[in-house]
């Protein structure tokens, strides 16, 4: 997937994944937020903790995932540094590193603290 057909389908996997952590009481801090470090497709809040959301769609969960780089997540890492600078309680903030995985037909797994250890 490239140009336009790749940015409406990654858009149309980011409402999905914003509606099924809206459904489990979380709300939506940021999408698509750019740092200098790169871009976190979504930043929620769930109480007092920053959920940054990495999401990958593909025709089945196993493909999504693969799509997934050590490097990108270094990136991501990164840019969540960055976004906690302008938080109240700074890099003390209580955070976790999700994947959301959409498949072809728009299930979504969800694969929490995905960048741990």
């Amino acid at each position: 997937m490239t140009g336009a057909t790749g940015y409406h389908a990654g858009a149309s996997a980011e409402d999905i994944v914003a509606r099924h952590y809206a459904a489990r009481g979380a709300t939506l801090a940021a999408r698509r937020w750019r740092g200098q470090g790169g871009e976190i497709d979504l930043i929620l809040r769930e109480g007092a903790t920053v959920v940054f959301v990495e999401v990958k769609a593909s025709r089945s969960f196993a493909r999504a995932a693969e799509r997934i780089t050590p490097r990108q997540a270094a990136r991501i890492m990164a840019a969540a540094q960055e976004f906690l600078d302008g938080e109240p309680r700074g890099q003390l903030t209580d955070i976790r590193f999700d994947v959301a995985l959409v498949d072809g037909v728009g299930r979504v797994e969800i694969v929490e603290n995905a960048f741990a250890g």
